[in-house]
């Protein structure tokens, strides 16, 4: 069996205040057993949740290895010069680390309620290939000592001067599943996030082709276009083996290039077995080596 690119494996954690120290927990056992990638859902209108890029920023001086992304940041309510900056901030401080996950939007009443703009179907698509493009230049050209326009209309940005100069290239993945946005995807995005995870993994081969497709019609080779599908499952309800055969059949077909598991409470137990029974078997098969 052959996957499309050496295959990742992370964990989200529920970035509940009054845990923060289970999740601290949570994301050292994960750095600890080598897992790639940790991601943290962004919903800064829920009263109970700690703002997401502070805590990605904690965790990421907590840890030497570990890659960390919103899983998806929300840009109703992040706009994206500050998208970009925050994850140049963090990148450089992590020693390039950070990768941006990023959504149009969705509770649109607690966007606004908060201030947010409520953007209705029609314009959320546009609004976010204008973000991408602002995002992608400003991270661009930071090294270059830049400057970023954009003529709007839904981010006028009169020019200012991009920065810091981010470690490494900072990857922009798209949470969404809408023909349209799967188009835009394929055209200017470095990996998309599938809405609903492994819960729609039968609809995840003719998705990626519309990416795929999309790609392959602005030059790119489909390939770079990385799969991150979040896996909300509790893996104590089957056996080891289950799950491994699952892992390794998604990773080929459809495509899967990285998987991250939401623990079903928040300790470390599916962590632990995920890594000692369910990660080393799927990587073996997938190398050819089983």
């Amino acid at each position: 069996m052959t996957a499309r690119r050496p295959l990742e494996f992370g964990i989200s954690v529920t970035p509940y205040a009054e845990a923060y120290p289970q999740i601290v927990e949570q994301v050292l056992t994960a750095e600890r057993m080598g897992f790639d990638l940790v991601g943290i859902q962004d919903h800064p209108y829920q009263r109970r949740f700690l703002d997401t890029f502070s805590l990605i920023g904690d965790l990421l001086a907590r840890t030497s290895r570990l890659r960390f992304f919103p899983d998806v940041a929300s840009l109703p309510m992040r706009p994206p010069t500050m998208l970009a900056k925050a994850a140049a901030s963090l990148d450089v401080m992590s020693g390039g680390r950070f990768e941006l996950g990023l959504g149009a939007g969705n509770f649109w009443d607690a966007v606004a309620g908060m201030g947010g703009p409520r953007r209705a179907p029609g314009e959320r698509g546009a609004a976010l290939e204008e973000a991408i493009d602002l995002i992608r230049a400003a991270l661009d050209v930071g090294a270059e000592r830049g400057v970023v326009r954009g003529g709007g209309p839904f981010y006028p940005i009169a020019g200012y001067p991009a920065g810091p100069p981010t470690a490494h290239r900072v990857e922009i993945w798209i949470g969404a599943m809408a023909p349209r946005a799967l188009e835009l995807i394929g055209r200017k995005a470095d990996g998309w996030i599938p809405a609903g995870g492994v819960s729609r993994v039968a609809e995840f081969a003719a998705l990626g082709a519309r990416i795929d497709d999309a790609a392959a019609g602005a030059g790119r080779d489909p390939r770079s276009v990385r799969r991150i599908v979040n896996v909300m499952a509790d893996i104590s309800t089957d056996t080891a083996q289950q799950w491994i055969e699952r892992l390794t059949i998604w990773a080929v077909d459809p495509g899967v290039d990285a998987f991250v598991f939401w623990p079903p409470d928040a300790g470390t137990g599916m962590i632990e077995r995920l890594a000692s029974e369910a990660v080393p078997a799927v990587r073996e098969a997938i190398n050819g080596k089983d």
